[in-house]
């Protein structure tokens, strides 16, 4: 077949990583202008992906959907191996090192799906219990938000900043 894009070409145009990896021709541009993909440039000044490059742009939206900022999926990405397609075994030390943060993540969606269940059309006549209900400001000291939603029982108590705040987003180790 010719005419078509070749998948089977060792490097990619930037056309081609949009098409295969479902993402717009302009969040590439933004992904590499923030330094989480990189191109080469051809003669022509057109730009050239590495085929492992489709890996990392479906980490980055993965990791996006799952509320993971930008900065750290940076960082996470900059223990990966530039010089050489990344094996299972680096991307199994990167994800090692997102575990607990994911689990927390896990754990808030579980509260919030479960705390919610019982809002839903309650017009908040159980107030006494209500996991957004804040009387008084009382928890104001603790840091904005909803903060039992957020932080759960035993960590709504917690001060910001300091034991069990869940604020901080942890660094990459590349271990």
């Amino acid at each position: 077949m010719t005419g078509g894009p070749s998948w089977k070409a060792k490097e990619l145009t930037v056309g081609e990583l949009a098409q295969r990896s479902g993402v717009a021709v302009s969040a590439l541009h933004f992904y590499e202008r923030k330094g989480l993909i990189s191109s080469r440039r051809t003669a022509g000044n057109q730009r050239r992906y590495r085929r492992d490059t489709l890996r990392r742009v479906a980490f980055i939206r993965l990791a996006q959907r799952v509320g993971i900022p930008l900065s750290s999926i940076g960082d996470a990405l900059a223990c990966l191996p530039e010089a050489r397609t990344p094996t299972r075994e680096d991307w199994a030390r990167l994800s090692a090192t997102w575990r607990d943060e994911l689990q927390e993540r896990i754990n808030q969606l579980e509260r919030l799906r479960d705390d919610l269940t019982d809002c839903i059309g309650c017009g908040c006549l159980s107030l006494e219990r209500c996991t957004l209900s804040n009387p008084h400001d009382s928890l104001a000291d603790q840091g904005p938000g909803p903060r039992r939603l957020l932080a759960g029982p035993a960590r709504a108590r917690a001060r910001p900043g300091g034991e069990g705040d869940t604020a901080a987003q942890p660094e990459a180790d590349c271990g």
